[in-house]
Formats: C-alpha cells, sequence, structure tokens
C-alpha cells in the first residue's frame, strides 16, 4: 500500500494494489474509488484533503 499526499492539488491518493485503473467512480463528495477491470477497489482519492483532517501529510501505521 502506498499513500501519497499532493499538496498542490491538496489531495490524498492510497494505493491499494498494482493495477490499471478501468473505472473510477465519486462514491461521495471529494471521494474517488479507482477500479480494476474484475471490479475491485485499487485505489482511493480523497479531495480536498486539508479541509477533511488535521494533517493531510501524516500517516500513523497500525498493525493489529
Amino acid at each position: 500500500m502506498v499513500i501519497k499526499y499532493n499538496k498542490e492539488a491538496d489531495s490524498v491518493y492510497i494505493k491499494l494494489t498494482e493495477g490499471k485503473v478501468a473505472e473510477s467512480d465519486e462514491d461521495k463528495k471529494d471521494i474517488i474509488l479507482d477500479y480494476d477491470d474484475s471490479g475491485n477497489i485499487i485505489g482511493i482519492e480523497i479531495l480536498n484533503a486539508s479541509k477533511k483532517t488535521d494533517l493531510p501529510n501524516a500517516v500513523t501505521y497500525e498493525v493489529a
């Protein structure tokens, strides 16, 4: 998994798996889901990220 914050675009992209994006869908306002040819989610993009979190460029990683 890869998480990238684009300060210029104010967006966060969470890449869940490798693959080519076949389709994108804005599930909720400013939340875009990317799907592969099989309909699996391969990425999530959050637009206007600085308005949705206090620290859009900080990540805490936890394994349970």
